[in-house]
């Protein structure tokens, strides 16, 4: 069965692959926790006190949840759809794989129920039950951070780097310790005592703040830079920045809501982790200010082609051409209305003149008329002319000239 059309791969290989993915994080994270001691439910330990119950339920939070995206992540790369799909069908496969590493993350319930078994505590009398239900808790956490990350690439990258990160840390602590010759103490999620004497601002470990501040800064900024330079959807990379360190503060607020019979360190690191949020906030912010989308810069007009030429060793050089330089145009205008004012008089005359001659032309013209029709005899008509009319009759009368208005 497949969730999309022909030339995709997502299909129950895809959704086992959330599966398996999610409950191998998970097992493979406890694994290693129970085996440095970076977490424990047995009292025997030192430090298997409150604090130690409360960062094991802090741990407990963030590997559920952090098997859960990691799982839906792998799987969504696996089977990455090969031809474009419509929205209704990527919101469907984002939340099947989501579903599928969350039912993979219920193997973390299992695997810290029942060694919690042996936890010794005065308030209850199941302490299994009440690990089961964080690990449960932070499975549900996983799947909404899941969906988000298969949204945004850049909110599943900072995740997986906020937790590379703090196995890092917890690793790197343990092995301080043993080197240092202390006894074994679970260790704080997010939190390494570089020193043991501070310094201390008002309840606040100066060198495990400076570094979770740092390292949220860091990791915001990297893990946005892909993704800002690849030009995704700024929201998502604007937020990235805050999602694994958010994944941190919520599961030491579910830990311990009332902060009761923490150690200072474990109190440092809780007041330390809502501040982190705002560390990484600012990291991916400024990743997306420094390689965001930015006005695109005019582009000139493009010249014309300039025809090919022969350059052979034959090629005959063009002549040079002396630039030209064009007439004063004011000069030539301020010529042509000279011209045409003296060109006006002479018309006038002429104008004048026409009429003139043309009256002299008619009154000659009537003259010789009058003395060809004297000379001629009135009577009778003269011999080889037939009905010829009369010169005189037909002669043509003068035109007036109009006058004047």
């Amino acid at each position: 069965m497949s969730l999309q059309g022909p030339g995709t791969r997502l299909g129950l290989s895809s959704v086992a692959v959330a599966v398996g993915v999610a409950a191998a994080a998970g097992a493979a994270q406890l694994g290693v926790g129970y085996g440095l001691g970076v977490f424990s439910w047995v009292p025997t330990v030192h430090g298997g006190d409150e604090a130690a119950w409360l960062a094991s339920l802090a741990w407990t939070v963030w590997i559920s949840a952090l098997s859960v995206v990691l799982g839906a992540v792998v799987a969504d790369r696996v089977g990455r759809p090969t031809v474009q799909s419509s929205t209704a069908v990527r919101v469907l496969r984002r939340a099947a794989l989501s579903i599928a590493a969350a039912l993979g993350g219920l193997v973390v319930v299992a695997l810290t129920a029942v060694p919690a078994r042996v936890a010794e505590r005065a308030d209850t009398f199941a302490p299994h039950l009440i690990v089961g239900g964080y690990a449960i808790a932070g499975v549900l956490l996983g799947l909404f951070v899941a969906v988000a990350a298969l949204i945004a690439r850049s909110i599943a990258a900072n995740v997986l780097a906020t937790g590379g990160w703090l196995w890092l840390l917890a690793v790197t602590a343990v092995a301080d310790g043993i080197a240092a010759g202390r006894d074994s103490v679970v260790a704080q999620l997010g939190s390494w005592p570089v020193t043991t004497d501070g310094p201390w601002f008002r309840s606040v470990y100066l060198p495990g703040a400076a570094i979770a501040g740092v390292a949220a800064v860091l990791i915001g900024f990297l893990a946005a830079l892909p993704a800002a330079r690849r030009r995704d959807a700024q929201a998502g990379v604007a937020l990235s920045g805050a999602a694994g360190p958010a994944l941190v503060a919520v599961a030491y607020l579910l830990a311990a809501p009332k902060l009761t019979g923490a150690l200072p360190e474990q109190l440092s690191a809780y007041l330390v982790a809502p501040y982190a949020v705002f560390a990484g906030l600012l990291g991916s912010v400024l990743a997306l200010v420094l390689c965001g989308p930015r006005r695109p810069r005019p582009v000139p007009a493009a010249a014309e082609p300039v025809p090919p030429q022969y350059t052979g060793w034959d090629a005959v050089p063009a002549p040079a051409v002396p630039a030209q330089t064009g007439p004063d145009r004011s000069a030539t205008d301020k010529d042509v209305s000279a011209k045409d004012a003296a060109a006006k008089p002479a018309a006038a005359k002429d104008s004048a003149a026409k009429p003139a001659q043309g009256r002299a032309s008619v009154a000659k013209a009537a003259q010789a008329t009058a003395e060809k029709s004297a000379d001629e005899p009135t009577t009778g008509t003269p011999v080889g002319t037939g009905d010829a009319v009369s010169p005189a009759a037909d002669a043509p009368s003068p035109k007036q000239p109009r006058k004047k208005r």
